[in-house]
């Protein structure tokens, strides 16, 4: 289990800012300004803000018609065009300058213009015109634009008053708060906002239980970290995704031997069936004691069904395995296929000194010509194999 700093932020936007709004100024404007009948549901019920009377002035009207006409016939060029002409009018009031921005925002967006998408929110935002469906849906697609492109203090301040002015208890607003306190490394403020969102959640993803995980380790909270993926491991037994982030927990954890059992547990049922799961468990077996045979087992059970490559890493293993282990000749085999693949002159040196030692000089000496030739931290070690008489 690894995780980026800059974490894959999930985006809500699509269904963002259409819908209730757009419906809802359309009833306005071809009812000459007269209330639809029809009260959309509030998304946000506990917030603060008073809601403005969403209501077209009369001399604008017609152009908001026309411009949500466009918006649902998807030109989106027309649709800004539209936007910036009722932006540009001296009698358009608050609300309309505000739904023209909103618009212009969503068709910029769905140009792949996201800092043209940006300052239309800004701008929907600031005209305070919209009701609280829409000035919120805007807010928060504003936050979501600004942690895309990397804005992760402005993102988090747009986010932050989003949810002190709605008082949202949405997991997916929370969680995007933690991704972005996530991606701001500041680990510690996320956690409580992570546990929070899963909590609140019916099914929580298991991407918010790995950034929560990620969250503990980076802070060197073992013992939560622990208990979290335990906890999902036991909630989900079939479930392989949850085992492997226990053991990734595990052997973040030093607590390499209960790492090896999640896998080998895995690996007994038929589950290791990609090339990761395999070099997972390989590597937990070659960091502990003893364990040379288990890391040879599980390499050549890998590589046997295919899962695993014959590549540099995998034979670089075998080689340290059935050294330590005292099968030289295996060790030996799989040194020569390393040593090729290798970016450096390193594992050749190695060879060349395990030659040397079994008494195959002349191997030897060319081993240690090749790893001269691709270049090794102390050449000196290399041409004193080759010096030798």
């Amino acid at each position: 289990m690894t995780f980026r700093k800059h974490v894959l932020l999930s985006f809500f936007i699509a269904a963002c800012l259409g819908g209730a709004v757009v419906a809802d100024a359309s009833a306005q404007t071809s009812r000459s300004g007269k209330k639809s009948a029809q009260k959309t549901e509030a998304m946000f019920p506990e917030a603060t803000r008073q809601e403005p009377s969403a209501k077209p002035s009369p001399k604008v009207g017609k152009k908001l018609g026309k411009l949500i006409d466009v918006y649902n016939g998807e030109d989106y060029a027309q649709t800004r065009a539209l936007a910036d002409e009722i932006l540009a009018t001296a009698g358009a009031n608050e609300y309309d300058s505000a739904l023209a921005a909103q618009l212009g925002a969503q068709a910029a967006y769905n140009l792949d213009d996201n800092p043209g998408a940006k300052a239309y929110l800004q701008q929907a935002i600031d005209f305070n015109g919209l009701e609280n469906n829409g000035h919120y849906q805007s807010m928060l697609m504003l936050a979501q634009l600004q942690l895309a492109d990397d804005e992760i203090e402005p993102g988090l301040a747009t986010l932050d008053r989003f949810l002190a002015e709605t008082h949202s208890r949405r997991p997916e607003d929370l969680i995007l708060k933690g991704q972005a306190l996530y991606q701001a490394e500041r680990y510690q403020e996320a956690i409580p906002v992570l546990k929070q969102a899963i909590e609140l959640a019916p099914e929580p993803k298991d991407n918010w239980i790995q950034l929560l995980l990620a969250c503990y380790a980076e802070t060197e909270q073992y013992p939560e970290a622990i208990a979290l993926a335990e906890q999902q491991a036991a909630k989900n037994p079939a479930d392989k995704k949850s085992k492997m982030n226990l053991a990734s927990v595990y052997a973040q954890a030093d607590r390499t031997d209960k790492a090896a059992e999640v896998l080998e547990a895995l690996r007994a049922q038929g589950q290791l069936t990609e090339e990761r799961e395999y070099r997972q468990l390989y590597i937990t077996y070659a960091n502990m004691d003893n364990r040379e045979k288990d890391v040879i087992a599980v390499i050549d059970e890998g590589m046997r069904k295919g899962v695993l490559k014959p590549d540099y890493q995998t034979h670089l293993a075998l080689a340290q395995s059935y050294y330590y282990s005292e099968q030289i000749p295996q060790a030996i085999e799989n040194w020569q296929k390393a040593a090729p693949m290798s970016k450096d002159g390193e594992t050749y040196l190695n060879l060349a000194r395990v030659l040397w030692q079994e008494g195959r000089i002349p191997e030897a000496k060319q081993a240690a010509q090749q790893a001269l030739s691709k270049g090794v931290r102390k050449p000196e070690d290399a041409k004193k194999i080759i010096n030798l008489k």
